[in-house]
């Protein structure tokens, strides 16, 4: 019989670790080594857990799980990390899988997308939710050579699907006024004076 696969939860929501952890635990080759509320309640433990596959939150008190990520990946290198959370935006895809990440899924994927994801990045693979994979498509497809920054575009983007300044900032977890500095520069690098000029000459020349 082969050895089962192990796998460590990070998720600080108490009804769906335990949720993912019997549902994983189900699996035949699959075994639930240990679940923490936390990557800081996880740190100590995780050399002796020796995990093959990690399924982490991005939200939790103390360490976020894109802080904990390079941690993760330092102490545990041959580790594949899923990031599994309610967020989905462009910059928090981008960055966590530039920082190892080897899956990005959201929280609404299907038990049975969760259960390949983890078999998909445990043989190196990369495993994404449709949402994501459409985002990432998408971000190729963008023209290069846009004079906005990749939070800029960000900023924009979120704009124009009508967030406010309130919620994109709670969203990147930066502050309004950092938004609004944004917004002053998408102005003035696009040569437009209002939110709907700025998004019809994004569009236009599909610079979001």
């Amino acid at each position: 019989m082969n050895q089962s696969l192990r796998i460590v939860l990070i998720e600080d929501d108490d009804i769906l670790r335990m949720g993912y952890e019997s549902l994983l635990n189900d699996v035949e080759d699959f075994a639930v080594v240990n679940s923490y509320a936390s990557y800081d309640l996880a740190k100590k433990h995780l050399e002796t857990d020796q995990p093959d596959v990690i399924l982490l939150d991005i939200q939790m008190p103390g360490t976020n799980g894109l802080q904990a990520l390079p941690f993760i990946k330092k102490t545990l290198p041959n580790a594949h990390i899923i990031i599994l959370t309610v967020f989905d935006s462009p910059e928090l895809v981008f960055e966590a899988l530039t920082m190892g990440a080897g899956g990005y899924l959201t929280k609404n994927s299907s038990a049975a997308k969760i259960i390949d994801a983890v078999r998909e990045v445990s043989t190196g693979g990369g495993a994404m939710s449709t949402n994501v994979a459409r985002i990432v498509m998408h971000s190729f497809q963008k023209n290069l050579n846009s004079p906005l920054t990749k939070r800029e575009t960000e900023i924009l983007d979120r704009i124009a699907n009508g967030q406010t300044k309130p919620q994109i900032a709670n969203d990147l977890f930066i502050d309004q006024e950092t938004v609004r500095s944004h917004v002053k520069n998408i102005y003035i690098k696009l040569d437009v004076n209002s939110k709907a000029e700025a998004i019809k000459t994004a569009k236009e020349k599909r610079f979001i």
